[in-house]
């Protein structure tokens, strides 16, 4: 029995001969491989190819089939695609290609920066997963690690550096390293390196690096400074821009949950116990590191099993926090926005957003954690009122309709609708809730501190769009309707309960109590009855507007099947589009009138880019936020600014008096070769410590030093009689060739001059014998 098939990327072994006729069918076979678009066709090295089997990858993503080649001709490349589309496997085939084999002399060949530890640490692994057929040596330099055992790393010339760029930088300074052999060079979540303020670190990194080296960007998004970098530091780069229209994946299920603030840790309760599965993973984000506590411990009283990270933990908690969420051993990770970039962990299920994002851009890199290469997943929003004006700023990003459960009748497709969760579900837990904090002082006490915290996360919030701001108001997203996969309480409760959270009194509080006879009860008497015809037609036009609201809602029109673009264009020749985004349709508001103005369109130039929304919702830096911020004072007309004014004196403990504190922005900072002023703090000396506690001799550690080709004739097989004898040669021949200290000088002298003497005196001793003898 023949098995006919064959292995993609590979020819039959039966088929090799030496005639050139097979010789030609046999190429012939390869061309037609390639044309497959398997890894097998793009020429990759026998251990490369090897590593990427083993490690399970069979065919490339979109933008791994785009960028790899490029990247292997030598081009510089950005690389955008959305979250989990596998960009990491983008730079690092190509590197491996490029470095082939382990070279112990040169020193580091490639460098990777990534903008957090847990990053990094990926990177990391990847890099031992995928290449360890090559043989290639890699390190990770990381802040708040050890520095010495950083030094001894990078003694140990490592081909391939994974490091942030903060201690990077700190290392380069300290050790006065140079970067001359590097030849590839990554920027991984390059926007997101920006955004946290490594630019100045970045640049200064980069013109320590050889103009010669090969870049590569690696991105979801391409902000304005992403560009004008790129602009600056490559050499005609190729940008490969993929999946930017959807944004997020196909695959992700989205579900918006409005709910009272008080409420969210209820709803969020609700989730874990009654709709989520118990056997599968989720993340939760909140805004602060306080939240994050808070929530872990409300969790540990529910007996729900959770773990947390964020910025200011300690770097082995960390560490061991995220093993055990990635090995399966708890269900649930808290984490900041520390953890919402990069981190890929396998079969995670569902993500759930505590706290809002501000930014759009933010919510699709949250999101983005789950339905990954492929998988499915479920992204759940708690959002409160103070966060409606973000979730239509969201809506606007996307792309995607506004669409509100309505309180009567029901939507078919309700992936992306907003609604509510049924009351008696919340009151349950909220019961609960208050009883846990009557009978825990610890737990009352992280609930005040979260207030707080939750008022300063407000005040360095950056605000939403106006419209959006403005249209709030007009949506009534508060009054939405429960959602169809909550609703399995009887409608009568919770309608009733509905009713009693929506209800609003129609006296105010100044005839709340009041007697009739009161002056405040009379004033507002008289004043109601001036403004009656007004409150009448505007609860007029509220019930108009539901009304349309929930008849533009019916499921009738959705049950036809929709036709699709071709069929459209073999009946109709010419076809007339709307514009990009209809706001009237997205929010679903009454058209208004319009005035019908007439303009030349070859010389009309709009107000407003076509896609402005998406552009503010990827901008880093707006020059609105930037003005805010800065400011001239010639007198302090606040407290704020009085207390920065007295804070240039300061009182001096030796001196017994007040001192004025130099306040120029260039006093403890030092200037580096390419002209950046960094903190002097950098440069301090640990390294110069470590080398003489290491006993490390600094001839050894220069990496551009040649060896010559006596030394390389006495290379023998380690651990023998000859190589020992060989190293003693060595080691004689370098004493000979090495530059000498002033000291070792004069001690020369004086050894030469003592000798000479001597000499002097036997000649004597000789002149004197001879003497004699005669």
């Amino acid at each position: 029995m023949t098995d006919n098939t064959n292995i993609e990327g590979f020819t039959n072994p039966e088929e090799i001969s030496d005639n050139d006729e097979e010789n030609e069918i046999t190429n012939i076979k390869k061309k037609i491989c390639k044309k497959s678009g398997g890894f097998q066709s793009m020429a990759l090295s026998h251990p490369v190819l090897k590593g990427i089997l083993k490690r399970g990858y069979k065919i490339p993503t979109p933008i791994q089939r785009k960028t790899i080649p490029l990247a292997l001709e030598g081009r510089d490349v950005v690389a955008m695609a959305r979250t989990g589309s596998g960009k990491t496997a983008c730079f690092l085939i190509p590197l491996f290609e490029k470095l082939k084999a382990r070279q112990a002399k040169t020193g580091a060949r490639a460098l990777i920066l990534s903008p957090t530890r847990e990053l990094a640490l990926q990177t990391l692994k990847f890099i031992k997963e995928l290449g360890r057929f090559t043989g290639l040596k890699a390190a990770v330099i990381l802040g708040g690690d050890s520095m010495e055992n950083q030094f001894s790393a990078i003694h140990g010339n490592p081909d391939i550096l994974v490091a942030t760029p903060g201690r990077f930088l700190h290392i380069c300074i300290e050790m006065d390293l140079r970067l001359n052999n590097i030849e590839f060079v990554v920027f991984d979540e390059a926007d997101r390196l920006f955004e946290m303020g490594f630019g100045e670190q970045i640049n200064e990194i980069t013109n320590r690096l050889p103009e010669s080296k090969q870049t590569l960007l690696i991105s979801a998004t391409l902000p304005k400074l992403l560009v004008d970098f790129a602009k600056a530091g490559l050499s005609d780069p190729v940008l490969l821009r993929l999946d930017v229209e959807s944004k997020i994946p196909e695959q992700l299920t989205l579900s918006f949950i409005v709910c009272r603030a008080e409420e969210k840790l209820a709803v969020l309760l609700c989730l874990l116990k009654n709709v989520i599965k118990n056997d599968s993973q989720t993340v939760i984000f909140a805004a602060t590191m306080h939240h994050v506590e808070y929530i872990h411990q409300v969790l540990e009283k529910a007996g729900i099993s959770s773990t947390f990270i964020y910025s200011n933990l300690d770097p082995s908690a960390r560490k061991i926090n995220a093993a055990k969420f990635q090995t399966g051993k708890i269900r649930v990770l808290i984490v900041t926005d520390v953890a919402a970039r990069g981190l890929d962990i396998p079969h995670l299920d569902n993500v759930i957003n505590f706290n809002f994002p501000a930014k759009s851009k933010l919510f699709v890199h949250r999101v983005g954690r789950c339905a990954r290469a492929g998988r499915t997943g479920t992204a759940y929003n708690i959002i409160s009122p103070d966060e409606y004006a973000y979730l239509l700023d969201l809506h606007l990003f996307l792309g995607r309709s506004l669409r509100i459960i309505p309180h009567s009748g029901s939507i078919e497709n309700t992936d992306g609708a907003i609604g509510r969760m049924p009351q008696a579900m919340i009151e349950e837990e909220l019961a609960e809730l208050i009883n846990w904090h009557n009978c825990s002082t610890d737990l009352e006490n992280m609930e005040r501190v979260c207030d707080n915290a939750y008022k300063q996360y407000i005040r360095s919030r950056p605000a939403a769009s106006s419209d959006s701001i403005r249209r709030v108001k007009e949506l009534h997203i508060s009054e939405a309707g429960v959602l169809p996969e909550y609703s399995d309480v009887s409608s009568s409760t919770t309608n009733l309960l509905s009713k009693i959270v929506n209800y609003r009194p129609r006296g105010t509080i100044f005839e709340i109590g009041a007697k009739t006879t009161s002056i405040d009860y009379k004033i507002m008497k008289q004043k109601r009855t001036l403004h009656k015809e007004n409150i009448q037609n505007f609860h007029r036009k509220e019930d108009d507007l539901k009304t349309k609201q929930n008849l533009e809602d019916l499921p009738e029109r959705a049950s036809l099947p929709s036709s699709t673009a071709d069929e459209i264009n073999a009946a109709f020749n010419t076809v007339v589009l709307p514009k990009k985004r209809n706001l009237e349709v997205l929010y679903k508001l009454p058209k208004k009138k319009k005035r019908q103005l007439t303009q030349d369109e070859e010389f009309f130039i709009p107000y407003s880019a076509p896609d402005k929304h998406t552009e503010e919702g990827l901008a880093v830096n707006s020059f609105n936020t930037e003005a805010e911020r800065i400011q001239m004072d010639l007198t302090a007309d606040d407290e704020e600014s009085y207390r920065r004014q007295t804070q240039i004196k300061k009182w001096d403990r030796k001196k017994k008096k007040m001192i004025t504190v130099n306040n120029d922005g260039k006093i403890n900072k030092i200037r580096t070769e390419s002209g950046v002023w960094i903190p002097a703090s950098y440069k301090s000396d640990r390294y110069k410590a470590w080398k003489e506690k290491s006993k490390v001799d600094a001839a050894n550690d220069d990496d551009s030093e040649e060896e010559s080709p006596q030394m390389l004739k006495l290379k023998t097989t380690p651990n023998t009689h000859w190589a020992r004898h060989n190293q003693k040669i060595k080691e004689k021949m370098k004493k000979n060739h090495e530059l000498k200290r002033p000291e070792q000088i004069l001690k020369a002298r004086k050894l030469k001059e003592q000798k000479l003497k001597r000499n002097g005196r036997k000649n004597r001793k000789g002149q004197k014998r001879n003497a004699k003898k005669y």
